[in-house]
């Protein structure tokens, strides 16, 4: 693109970049309420082109470009670079003998530009963004009504811009506040965890595992809320969350995990009821099985399968996972089901211990 000639750049030019990066508009897709308005401004004027556009640091970008294909041109031909230097609207009736547009391109070459119209977009903290603007290659009169219903009209798409900064601002203080309760939360959970870890000092033997295992449980959910409260994405890797969160239970339950399986992305909905069942079948393992306990997660064959499987004694003749008792079968079978999914429970297929997979579909 051509340079930008000085005589056209406002002097509070690096302000106004910041505001236009501000209102984050820049190269977004087209919008149909913007695109109302520049149709409505193109009847009003019986005139065959209407633009909103955006004046960036070497370009000038069309948000609504009614009447024209082009997206965006450079700024130094660009008659809204001129538009946006007042607060008034620039108006050419007959840009062939107006002596501010005699040398501009779009109205010396082939694009004949005769008429122009364009007021700006001023902001709340006064700030021209850009322009509305009607535009038609043969000359014609404009009288004060119609200006101010170019006026009225950019005010909408100011009211629109603002909206949607508003609602992106709420978005964001939204996002700030949750992640700070989901802080506080798992900060409670460490230390109720702490807590009962504590209270089970002095006790005797039975009463004091019983608390222990309560303890090292809240835990692990405090784990399972702190890593599934990093994920912003739509979609995660799941291996990745698991091993980030086995490396905490790992610690909390002073078990060797270890954890194995196929990359893949799942949703981040499904994140935390596959990590709270992880943390369920892990404790599990490591309450009433032995040695290292190994995690493997599979994708194949339009399902996604979680395996814990421990190198203890294995399941007693009697167990049965669809009506186990324990609290942490029926916390496992209640987010299997959330998932459209079922839990099993079988003996390690590499050796000595047991295995408890839960299957769902992707």
């Amino acid at each position: 693109m051509n340079a930008i000639s000085r005589v056209i750049i406002p002097q509070d030019e690096s302000q106004r970049i910041e505001a236009v990066r501000r209102y984050d508009i820049l190269d977004t897709p087209p919008d149909g309420a913007f695109d109302r308005i520049t149709a409505i401004a193109a009847r009003r004027f019986d005139v065959p082109i209407s633009i909103i556009s955006i004046v960036d640091h070497d370009r000038i970008w069309f948000k609504s470009h009614h009447g024209l294909t082009v997206k965006q041109i450079g700024r130094d031909p660009g008659l809204c670079a001129s538009a946006i230097l007042a607060e008034i609207p620039h108006v050419l009736t007959d840009a062939a003998i107006d002596p501010r547009s005699l040398a501009n391109p779009l109205v010396a070459g082939d694009f004949g530009l005769r008429f122009y119209a364009g007021v700006p977009l001023r902001t709340h903290d006064g700030f021209n963004l850009g322009t509305l603007c009607v535009i038609d290659k043969e000359p014609r009169p404009l009288n004060h009504g119609q200006i101010d219903d170019l006026r009225d009209l950019a005010s909408v798409v100011m009211d629109q811009m603002e909206l949607r900064l508003s609602a992106r601002q709420a978005v964001a203080q939204a996002q700030l506040m949750a992640k700070e309760i989901d802080h506080r939360v798992t900060n409670s959970l460490q230390f109720i965890s702490g807590m009962l870890s504590m209270q089970s000092r002095g006790l005797d033997r039975n009463t004091a595992s019983h608390l222990q295992m309560a303890a090292n449980r809240v835990g692990a959910v405090a784990q399972v809320h702190r890593h599934f409260y990093t994920h912003e994405a739509d979609e995660v890797s799941c291996i990745t969350f698991l091993r980030r969160l086995c490396a905490d239970l790992s610690g909390i339950l002073g078990t060797q995990i270890e954890v194995e399986g196929d990359e893949g992305k799942v949703p981040t909905t499904r994140i935390q009821p596959i990590g709270l069942m992880l943390n369920e079948l892990v404790a599990n393992a490591a309450k009433h099985g032995a040695g290292n306990i190994n995690v493997e997660y599979k994708i194949g064959g339009g399902r996604h399968e979680l395996s814990v499987c421990d190198e203890g004694e294995g399941l007693p003749t009697d167990f049965d996972s669809k009506n186990g008792d324990g609290l942490g079968m029926k916390v496992v079978r209640t987010l299997a089901g959330q998932l459209g999914g079922r839990l099993r429970a079988n003996a390690n297929p590499r050796g000595r211990g047991a295995c408890f997979k839960v299957d769902y579909p992707v």
